[in-house]
């Protein structure tokens, strides 16, 4: 769904969707493609088309974190075809074709997310959804969802020590550091190839380096994770997002969360699932109840910040300790 589908159709308004779901790459049917044709209908005039180029493909910020070579081959193929349809040839477009043709493919790919401040977090990914023998390395669904209830939510992380499981690539943790001024923020992930990926996104984004907040990314292993190292890092707000859609994984992370709060019995912990089975969310649940955990499920729609599909299932739930007797 287009960002500007809720609101009137001004062509600022579409040429800032189109920016935003060109450099997250978006799926390419949900853009606004209905304003641009009725537009090259009314006027029979490329000044549109030029202005999205502009937004797009000739922006500082594709020359800096560009989408992959793939995604913008058929994003201008799909410009040209409506262009041809609607009025006379733009040589610009032609020749952002022609350079784009001549640049080779690679595995990886820069997405880009808009906040509301205009700011962007730009993330180094994997061009596969399934990459080294790990998820880690794309954005999903929740972490999206999740970093636009963090924009609507700072007085969770304002002030605080926040630990993140499963950081993925880092676009809800450099969200809550960005937007939310925590004082300590931990990354944490357990695979190598992720951790190497999330600290170069870290660095992206200006965080690190004896900046505020305190930043740091760190190896976490659900299953070996010492008390120790929780008692270090002592937080007070946790969050995950997309990190239980594998039922083995289920009850490591169900244990860590009862050791998080042994260690740190104040943490508010919020986990974001996208529910692509609900047999194994709900066995997710199952060993949170075992491990002594209650859960609360934290309604009522966030606003739309990013472009993503919002017709997966996502939910939010806050963890705690059920008090015993």
């Amino acid at each position: 769904m287009a960002l500007s589908e809720q609101k009137e159709e001004k062509p600022e308004d579409i040429l800032r969707d189109f920016r935003a779901s060109f450099f997250s790459m978006n799926r390419l049917a949900s853009f606004p493609w209905t304003f641009l044709d009725s537009e090259l209908q009314s006027n029979k005039s490329s000044e549109f088309i030029s202005e999205l180029l502009k937004q797009t493909c000739l922006h500082p910020l594709c020359g800096k974190f560009p989408p992959s070579v793939r995604f913008r081959r058929i994003f201008l193929s799909e410009l040209i075809k409506r262009e041809a349809a609607g009025c006379d040839p733009l040589d610009e477009l032609y020749d952002a074709l022609a350079e784009v043709l001549g640049v080779e493919e690679t595995l990886h790919c820069h997405k880009s997310y808009f906040l509301p401040t205009g700011d962007a977090i730009s993330l180094l990914e994997n061009v596969a959804v399934i990459s080294e023998g790990t998820t880690g390395l794309v954005t999903w669904e929740a972490a999206l969802y999740l970093a636009e209830w963090v924009l609507e939510n700072p007085q969770v992380f304002t002030g605080r020590s926040v630990l993140e499981l499963g950081s993925g690539v880092g676009l809800t943790g450099i969200t809550v550091c960005r937007s939310c001024s925590p004082v300590r923020f931990v990354f944490s992930d357990c695979h190598a190839v992720v951790l190497e990926k999330l600290r170069e996104n870290v660095r992206l984004n200006g965080l690190g380096g004896g900046k505020s907040p305190s930043v740091t990314v760190d190896q976490l292993d659900w299953t070996t994770a010492p008390e120790e190292q929780i008692r270090q890092i002592r937080p007070d707000t946790v969050i995950a997002a997309d990190v239980v859609y594998d039922p083995e994984v289920a009850g490591s992370l169900a244990d860590l969360l009862l050791k998080i709060l042994k260690c740190s019995a104040a943490a508010e912990i919020l986990i974001c699932s996208t529910v692509r089975n609900p047999e194994t969310y709900g066995g997710f649940k199952l060993r949170l109840e075992a491990a002594g955990l209650g859960h609360q499920v934290l309604t009522g729609p966030v606003g739309a910040v990013f472009p993503y599909n919002r017709l997966a299932p996502i939910e939010l739930i806050k963890v705690f300790r059920v008090q015993e007797g």
